[in-house]
């Protein structure tokens, strides 16, 4: 059986070095305002810097110009179209015609991977792209698996099909949204999205002359968040995403944090290869996701959906509370470096004290890895510490941590 690419989001170089270590095979990035994350990309520097690093470990770097673009837009995307090509990108994500058109005749050579914001819905729209030179097609979160299912049965061969597999959910279909730029004037087909999605609304006029389009809801003096939806998890259906197929399997989460990012890299990679190993013996029918489910409930996040893959009348998608599940645990801290044996330089994440209880999130294995903070000493003078506040960003302060650790390993801290 093919192997299956675990694709994870990276918003920095950073987050690319800790997707890569905790098992991504590849990374998305967006850069300038050309992407639907313009407040997660890459510059010049690093983008290039990142993509020599992934090459240089076997991974690649897909990135992003998936914005639905203005005419005033092009000569800026022709010029990122060449830097993009220069960079040694290994491909560009793309929702617009007219982009994918620039591409074409920029950079022919380049791979073409066709954006969810395209809503490649139907086995028509993936054949017109691959048509069209598309070398993937990354599809709409709103299918479900039978829709899934006849798409890669009956695509041409040579064509590779991306979906999303975890992360938040859009309220709109696709992500083809004006609301924000409606009520905050900050277009999210532009890559400004102000998420009005997740505010807070009072319902203050009800349809009196469609009785059947009555919403119940429960609200406080707050309000309800009306449009905000759960998150997506398919860890449950990732041997059905193999037998399928599936060529590429996408987290979402440019602007998430590091300690999100390495646990759910970390809990899929871990899934999917458990899986592969368990079909190698015949024990296939093994697979229990409830162990990986426990561990992606240890990092912030809403509730939790399978959204339409299951069922495509699912209802439990709202999270109508707003209301931020699994805060058990929060980001600890960064290794920086080693400093000698058993003593680490750290970036602090949140407050450490002694008698801290914390867990390392070991990228080679999913061993559990618990100690408490019984040493924690100055930066500067090497005194030791009761407690430290990461008071600006990159504080660092050494601690004592029984476990061999490379840098960029993520601990995360129980409340």
């Amino acid at each position: 059986m093919k192997k299956i690419e675990l694709l994870a989001p990276a918003g920095s170089i950073e987050k690319a070095k800790i997707a890569f270590m905790y098992g991504a095979d590849a990374v998305y990035a967006g850069t300038a305002k050309l992407s639907l994350r313009s407040r997660a990309e890459l510059n010049s520097d690093t983008l290039e810097e990142t993509c020599r690093y992934a090459h240089s470990i076997g991974k690649k770097v897909y990135v992003a110009l998936n914005i639905y673009a203005n005419d005033t837009d092009y000569d800026e995307i022709i010029e990122e179209v060449k830097r993009l090509d220069k960079v040694g990108a290994d491909a560009i994500i793309a929702s617009d015609p007219g982009v994918i058109d620039t591409i074409k005749e920029i950079a022919p050579n380049m791979e073409i991977h066709i954006s969810t914001q395209a809503n490649v819905v139907s086995l028509h729209s993936a054949n017109f792209w691959h048509k069209y030179g598309a070398k993937r097609v990354i599809l709409a979160r709103e299918l479900s698996k039978e829709r899934i299912e006849y798409i890669m049965k009956n695509k041409p061969k040579d064509l590779e099909v991306e979906m999303f597999v975890h992360g938040a959910i859009c309220y709109a279909y696709s992500g083809r949204c004006y609301l924000s730029k409606y009520l905050a004037n900050r277009c999210a087909n532009l890559g400004d999205c102000a998420q009005p999605c997740r505010w807070q609304y009072n319902i203050t006029a009800t349809e009196v002359n469609n009785k059947d389009s009555v919403i119940n809801l429960d609200f406080d003096e707050k309000g309800t968040y009306l449009f905000s939806s759960k998150d997506m998890c398919l860890i449950k259906e990732i041997p059905t995403l193999i037998e399928m197929g599936i060529d590429s399997l996408k987290i979402e989460g440019r602007l998430k944090t590091d300690y999100y990012l390495a646990t759910v890299v970390r809990v899929y990679r871990q899934a999917i290869d458990d899986y592969m190993n368990l079909k190698s013996e015949g024990r296939e029918k093994e697979y229990d996701y409830s162990k990986y489910l426990k561990e992606l409930l240890k990092v912030k996040t809403r509730g939790l959906s399978e959204f339409y893959f299951v069922d495509d009348k699912n209802q439990d998608i709202h999270d109508l509370d707003g209301k931020s599940e699994n805060m058990e645990y929060e980001y600890g801290a960064r290794v920086i470096e080693k400093e000698r044996e058993g003593l680490y330089i750290v970036e602090i994440k949140n407050k450490l004290s002694l008698g801290d209880q914390l867990e390392v999130l070991r990228h080679d294995s999913f061993e559990e890895c618990v100690f408490h903070i019984e040493k924690l000493y100055d930066i500067k003078n090497g005194q030791p510490i009761d407690t430290i506040n990461p008071g600006i960003k990159g504080q660092l302060v050494k601690i004592e941590i029984p476990f061999e650790l490379a840098s960029d390993t993520v601990i995360r801290r129980k409340k």
